[in-house]
């Protein structure tokens, strides 16, 4: 979802710092976003480090002179109940789910408000809003996510900055392949009977996320804060 979020605001003229802790597919991402000019940054880091939560809004700053939009769409599943959740499994889940968007937004809002504002989208899920099973920290970190996204939306409207969350379901990415396998299936034939049981009859794509997200930073959205939007194809969770 990352990849195609990037891809649709360089496509829509601005230019990125992009973020993520494996450098290597990272600086790939960077050189398809620059094939035909300069449109992104790599920076590469661990989100669990505050200086490089920090570093990801200050580099955007003193490169651009600018913060338009933040989106953060970093995050881990951690499958289990909670008596298969070790206290090492909870905590990594909320740095990096949770701990990152806070000192990311502290950063950004710092400085939206007093430059005209700007736009912030997280990625929730929704499982942070209906519960599903077997999740425990996810589920929590995820709740927490939209709750926390809808404080500060409400908390910074008068500054110009509208503060957003969008909660994706079913998205056919690794992430979703990846418990697939953990449980045994085949990933492609498990896509396809899950792809069933959608309203829409298919999984979600990254593309739909990356409207999404973009639609909530974009003016078109301009009377929107403080809210979470559902990308799900009228699924239910169960």
């Amino acid at each position: 979802m990352g990849q195609a979020i990037c891809k649709k605001f360089v496509a829509n003229g601005y230019f990125v710092i992009a973020g993520d802790t494996n450098a290597e597919r990272l600086i790939d991402i960077a050189a398809e976003l620059n094939r035909s000019r300069q449109n992104a940054l790599a920076k590469s880091g661990d989100l669990r480090s505050k200086n490089y939560c920090e570093d990801l809004i200050d580099t955007a700053i003193s490169l651009t002179g600018r913060l338009d939009a933040l989106v953060n769409n970093a995050g881990i599943i951690t499958r289990g109940t909670i008596l298969e959740t070790s206290d090492e499994d909870w905590e990594k889940t909320f740095d990096i789910n949770l701990k990152a968007i806070f000192y990311t937004c502290r950063r950004a809002i710092a400085f939206m408000k007093e430059n005209g504002g700007g736009s912030i989208v997280n990625i929730s899920s929704t499982w942070g809003i209906y519960a599903g099973p077997s999740h425990a920290a996810y589920c929590a970190s995820k709740a927490a996510v939209a709750t926390f996204s809808k404080c500060l939306g409400r908390d910074h409207a008068g500054n110009g900055i509208r503060v957003n969350a969008v909660c994706p379901g079913e998205i056919d990415t690794p992430m979703l392949r990846s418990g697939f396998i953990h449980r045994g299936f085949d990933p492609d034939t498990a896509v396809a009977e899950l792809s069933k049981s959608n309203p829409l009859g298919r999984l979600g794509e990254p593309e739909n996320i990356a409207d999404a997200v973009y639609f909530l930073s974009s003016d078109a959205a301009r009377f929107i804060a403080g809210t979470t939007l559902e990308v799900a194809g009228a699924k239910a969770v169960y």
